[in-house]
């Protein structure tokens, strides 16, 4: 493969065009992981930018591999994320006879042929061209061979005849203009001796009855781009409108090293990023837009705006780092964006029985201002839910010795006497303790904060004694303070 050049291409399309149809293709071996996960989401806005369709392909023939529980978390995560298509999902597996109908078709046109050779001939091959360090390719043995040579019923593939001189050229939206010769390429199969349709056939037959345009996708399928060129030719010459669709290689997601993106590196499923890691699908939205695309130096994007601004040439040509700090950042930014009431409710599923959705809600503003995760919501609200005795954390406890405990009967003393619990009363009250007893409020903040909540951190301690309210506050005063 030649070295791409720089991409001057215009790829948008005109009103002159068809217009645009891309496609999200997964295979359901597993999770929607983020490297999948960001390209349905450019496939998504590319077709929503443009006023077209985003079509999904759950690309299932490998039935060992291929199971309904990765089905099911595929569109899950694409649910979550809010990417929705404009079609019922194409079961690649329902379309078998299709993709043999075109086989057939080019091989009754001499675009394809038959290949008896076994499976022992051909792992010969392949020894043979290992010892004499050759690329591994098939080498055509049955290309211009009559199949009457073959015995009587012997089993055989179908093989695509690919262009074995010249080279072909992909003008691509991200990588720029590449060339493959074509001597680098051979003559793959395109039908199983079983009948059934390879990968190769079926994508190319699917992209064309699903009408689509452009095939966003990760680099590491450049290659097959060349591949399947030849399909898309020689379908043409037989039956005509089968046009090549426009290619976007999108540069794969390495980890913060600059290593290849990995489990450590969060190569995860986005039901993880939801469930375990407590991200909202409006900070990974935007993370997933800002990983490989830019505009200026926009950080934070909403989905309207990214449905406005995004366009393949914002698509950088270099592979693109996933930073989990980074991506907590921006969650962080959205938390403090988002619903109080919509907060709540994903809260208190983390907490579980007990949680009260109306102490939750008044209590999100307070809580989210430091927050970056939804468990870290969680456990800054744990205090409201906490029940008597106080489970005190060590470094709690170092202030709530002797001295402390006397201040906290003094604290509850005039607590006690406060008609008006409000934040602002409540601050009177305690400075004007704080200025008797010639301390600085920091003295009685750090007991009052350890006995009200059994922590050192949690909100204002103000704020703390407002959403407890009167009676709780005093108790767990009072509790620490004998």
């Amino acid at each position: 493969m030649t070295a791409p050049a720089s991409n001057s291409l215009d790829n948008t399309p005109s009103a002159t065009k068809a217009p645009v149809v891309t496609r999200f293709a997964p295979s359901p071996t597993g999770f929607l992981h983020i490297g999948g996960a960001r390209t349905a989401l450019f496939n998504w806005l590319y077709a929503r930018h443009h006023g077209g369709k985003a079509l999904l392909r759950i690309e299932d023939t490998d039935k060992k591999r291929s199971n309904q529980e990765a089905i099911d978390a595929i569109l899950d995560g694409l649910d979550w994320l809010g990417l929705d298509y404009d079609e019922e999902p194409v079961f690649q597996s329902q379309r078998a006879e299709r993709h043999a109908e075109v086989a057939h078709k080019l091989l009754e046109a001499g675009h394809a042929y038959k290949c008896f050779a076994t499976a022992e001939e051909l792992e010969a091959m392949r020894a043979e061209q290992r010892a004499n360090k050759q690329p591994m390719r098939y080498d055509g043995r049955w290309r211009d061979r009559d199949p009457s040579e073959a015995p009587e019923g012997a089993p055989y593939t179908v093989r695509l005849k690919t262009p074995v001189s010249g080279e072909e050229t992909i003008d691509d939206c991200v990588q720029g203009s590449v060339s493959v010769k074509n001597e680098e390429l051979d003559d793959y199969i395109i039908l199983r001796a079983d009948g059934t349709p390879t990968y190769m056939l079926a994508v190319v037959v699917d992209d064309h009855d699903m009408g689509v345009t452009h095939v966003i996708r990760g680099d590491d399928h450049l290659n097959n781009a060349f591949r399947q060129l030849p399909i898309y030719r020689a379908m043409d010459e037989i039956e005509g409108g089968w046009p090549v669709p426009v290619y976007a290689h999108v540069p794969l997601i390495h980890g913060s090293d600059g290593a290849k993106l990995s489990k450590r590196h969060g190569a995860l499923g986005a039901e993880t990023y939801r469930d375990e890691f407590g991200i909202l699908p409006e900070a990974l939205f935007n993370y997933l837009l800002r990983l490989g695309w830019g505009h200026g130096d926009r950080e934070e994007i909403t989905r309207d705006e990214a449905i406005e601004l995004f366009d393949l040439s914002g698509v950088g040509k270099s592979p693109s780092r996933f930073d989990m700090k980074k991506l907590e950042n921006l969650n962080g930014h959205y938390i403090r964006e988002a619903d109080d009431a919509k907060l709540a409710d994903l809260v208190a599923k983390r907490i579980g029985e007990g949680a009260d959705l109306e102490l939750l809600a008044k209590a999100m503003p307070v809580l989210k201002t430091r927050a970056k995760n939804l468990d870290e919501l969680a456990e800054g609200a744990g205090f409201l839910f906490a029940k008597q005795p106080l489970e005190i954390t060590e470094k709690a406890a170092k202030f709530l010795d002797d001295e402390s405990r006397g201040l906290l009967r003094r604290i509850s003393s005039a607590l006690s006497g406060e008609k008006n619990w409000t934040m602002e009363a409540l601050e009177a009250t305690t400075k004007s303790l704080a200025e008797e007893l010639d301390l600085g409020f920091g003295k009685l903040a750090q007991p009052m904060r350890a006995a009200l909540t059994g922590t050192t951190t949690s909100p204002g301690i103000f704020d703390v004694l407002v959403l407890l309210g009167r009676e709780e506050s005093l108790a767990r005063i009072d509790a620490q303070a004998s």
